[in-house]
């Protein structure tokens, strides 16, 4: 698509979130508006109504696991495609009004998953403190500015460039290591070639509530040598017992292994939503045996079709 004025990409806001650092690692972004908003449905409905050609947004955190409002949406907006991804470290910090000391503070404004990311930090230099529930990381830092009993909040680095608060402390989350995986959605049916460090994800349902059906499932990926990076499970919502699955495979639809998967999901699964084939973020190298190789698929099939043709046998 020509990179032109028109062009936006939204971003779950308000600016100064990890969504926002997560856009800016995105070369063709850059220099284009982006467009701030304030859920995923409203970001997937700018990409739908070709308000914006892509929308970033998170899916799995590394502590906290996968992003369930993400994948629902995933599974109910139709024609939406995976083109990216993305990862950033995430880390909190303490803010207050400027002139609040940490002594000062007795109520924490925070988001529920970075207050979770937080607590042993909070409960041990804050162990009287409150917590009052924001809705976004940066939503809990601008609520200090509007009245109310919060004296703190637990926002992301650098906050304070867009808002005039002291930072108190840095460097409060629990786990040093936690990153949160975003991906950008758009409508393109373009898939990327293969890296060889690739990823494909999918929305399966199993057929029927039945011992046995998801064993199944999984086998359609183990007996072709397809690693699953994620799979987790969703309420479809229409009865009790019923569910769908979010899966990552390692590798790429043009793998052999991978599209001998997916058809075998395929026949196996009512329904089958793919979500796209895309570079993976650690460009880590995906790992398969060699009698996984697309070779020995393709050899396989010409085997075959020889039988069937009749052509003479070694």
């Amino acid at each position: 698509m020509p990179q032109t004025p028109d062009v936006h990409y939204s971003f779950l806001g308000p600016a100064g979130t990890f969504t926002e650092a997560a856009l800016a690692q995105v070369p063709e972004a850059q220099g284009l508006p982006w467009r701030a908003v304030n859920n995923v449905g409203e970001a997937f409905a700018d990409v739908v109504s070709g308000r914006s050609v892509a929308a970033m947004i998170a899916i799995e955190n590394s502590v906290d696991g996968g992003v369930s409002a993400t994948q629902d949406a995933l599974a109910s907006v139709p024609n939406l495609r995976i083109i990216g991804e993305y990862l950033v470290p995430v880390n909190f910090v303490l803010v207050a009004r400027p002139g609040t000391t940490l002594e000062d503070v007795k109520i924490v404004n925070a988001h529920p998953v970075a207050y979770a990311q937080c607590r042993s930090w909070l409960e041990s230099t804050l162990p009287k403190h409150g917590h009052i529930p924001s809705s976004s990381n940066v939503a809990a830092a601008a609520a200090l500015f509007e009245p109310g009993p919060a004296d703190a909040a637990v926002a992301p680095p650098g906050i304070e460039k867009h808002h005039d608060l002291t930072v108190l402390a840095r460097n409060i989350g629990d786990n040093p290591n936690a990153v949160t995986r975003f991906v950008l959605v758009g409508r393109t049916t373009v898939i990327p070639a293969p890296t060889g460090a690739d990823k494909t994800s999918v929305i399966v349902e199993l057929p029927e509530d039945r011992a046995g059906a998801l064993l199944e499932m999984l086998e359609q990926f183990a007996t072709r040598g397809v690693n699953l990076s994620l799979i987790q499970s969703r309420p479809i919502g229409d009865s009790l017992g019923r569910y769908r699955f979010v899966i990552d495979a390692d590798g790429h639809i043009l793998d052999e292994r991978v599209a001998d998967a997916l058809l075998g999901l395929r026949r196996f699964s009512p329904k089958v939503i793919f979500l796209g084939s895309y570079p993976r973020a650690d460009k880590a190298a995906n790992v398969f045996t060699d009698r996984y190789d697309s070779g020995v698929f393709i050899e396989a099939r010409d085997w075959l079709r020889g039988l069937v043709s009749g052509e003479p046998t070694e």
